[in-house]
């Protein structure tokens, strides 16, 4: 498919405490960000192709607005320790490709956020992620100077090249087992809900429970280094 992965979030307590944990591991952090509007605060790790973000409610009246509400977000947040899939999976054109959404959708435009638009999948349920598409996808390497992000990390990681997903069971018809068939991620069933993201073709792992349902495949840099 015409389409890559932009970013993805994964739901957290409030203020990300588990940043630390992806700190010590060796990523460097990004700027914080905050979504005027929408009631959502997040912390930041920015790769080449690629934006990991740690999100939490920072306001539940916003968050709870006529403007947020159809995005779940809130239910996303505060229902992630009962069953709710914690992630969203936020796609993009690849370069040089025609637009394309590859599901039904409906857009997403606040007011108070005029620069975002986002086409959020229609249909889901809170069993499985929060979809999207961003038309205008993003791609950190390129940003321009005054909104570029540190894309180095002392652990070595550099490109997104793979992303997993394991869940709990859901209905055969669903926004995430398409784009499985489509092999724009991979797909497992388990007992809970964990995001697996390769980097750089690596298998090595990092795994950050309890602290976020999150494992890293890397290559270590000794690899990386070693002669071919």
């Amino acid at each position: 498919m015409p389409v890559r992965l932009d970013h993805v979030f994964i739901c957290t307590a409030a203020g990300a405490p588990a940043a630390e944990r992806l700190r010590q591991f060796g990523l460097t952090e990004g700027s914080p960000n905050r979504h005027p509007g929408q009631g959502t605060a997040c912390r930041r790790f920015f790769f080449r192709n690629f934006m990991l973000e740690l999100i939490w409610v920072a306001d539940a009246a916003e968050a709870r607005s006529e403007q947020t509400r159809p995005t779940k977000l809130w239910e996303r947040w505060s229902t992630a320790a009962l069953g709710a899939s914690p992630f969203g999976i936020i796609l993009g054109p690849e370069p040089g490709s025609q637009y394309t959404c590859p599901f039904a959708w409906w857009d997403y435009r606040p007011k108070t956020m005029p620069d975002l638009e986002l086409q959020i999948a229609a249909g889901t349920g809170l069993e499985e992620p929060m979809w999207c598409y961003m038309e205008r996808g993003r791609v950190p390497a390129e940003a321009p100077a005054d909104r570029r992000q540190p894309l180095e990390h002392p652990a070595g990681v550099r490109d997104i090249t793979g992303v997993g997903l394991v869940c709990p069971p859901f209905r055969e018809r669903s926004v995430t087992r398409a784009m499985a068939d489509k092999k724009v991620i991979g797909l497992e069933f388990g007992a809970e809900h964990l995001l697996e993201l390769q980097f750089d073709g690596g298998q090595e792992s990092t795994d950050f429970r309890p602290d976020l349902p999150l494992v890293l495949r890397w290559q270590s840099r000794a690899l990386q280094s070693a002669p071919i």
